[in-house]
């Protein structure tokens, strides 16, 4: 397995990678999860995929895409968009509660975490840790490259106790809710920026 992060300007480096990652959100957040979500019949692809954007994927040994997640300033703006968390806090998305979060953050150096996603066909539980090890490495060097020290993400619960597992500073910052498409419970996490260090503590964020 290897990692690769790119953004929309040098997306042509990685061959058809992006396309593959889109088509894996499309298995599993709509064919598995029936997520509503904008899709065609080979992809799933949101308001969120735009220069802004930053990707972390997972590729075999054969150069297959596996797993991979997005992630995006939380100072970003592109259009009448800002991040996804954002935009549910300030009432641009009804797929979202409102109430995650008491204040909404707006800081350079905090990046939203979205679109996490491991193959199905991974069956190996060690195959899937190293997956999210390869993944969130990939996003903390490139939050890194440009200034941020945290990461947050809307994601099931099993992704905190995974994180924690491997190592990872990670510490729920809301209250969890149950997810009306797919019934899973879903809570704001915060991770810390920072390669792997057991006892590692999440940067005190200032809300805007």
């Amino acid at each position: 397995m290897k990692n690769i992060t790119f953004e929309l300007s040098n997306v042509h480096l990685h061959g058809s990678a992006f396309f593959d990652y889109l088509s894996l959100r499309k298995e599993f957040f709509v064919d598995a999860l029936h997520w509503q979500i904008p899709h065609n019949a080979d992809v799933e692809m949101d308001q969120y995929d735009n220069p802004m954007a930053r990707y972390s994927l997972v590729l075999d040994d054969d150069g297959k895409v596996i797993a991979g997640a997005r992630a995006m300033s939380t100072a970003a703006h592109w259009g009448d968009h800002t991040y996804m968390l954002k935009d549910a806090m300030t009432g641009k998305l009804d797929s979202i509660p409102s109430n995650l979060l008491e204040d909404v953050i707006d800081s350079p150096k905090v990046w939203e975490c979205t679109r996490l996603v491991i193959s199905p066909d991974l069956k190996s539980m060690r195959a899937r840790v190293t997956c999210l090890d390869l993944i969130v490495e990939g996003l903390i060097k490139m939050a890194n490259d440009e200034g941020a020290d945290t990461l947050i993400s809307l994601s099931n619960l099993w992704l905190l106790r995974a994180l924690k597992r491997l190592g990872y500073g990670a510490e729920l910052l809301g209250e969890p809710y149950q997810n009306g498409d797919d019934g899973h419970k879903y809570a704001v996490m915060a991770i810390a920026a920072r390669h792997k260090l057991l006892g590692n503590h999440v940067p005190h964020m200032t809300a805007a």
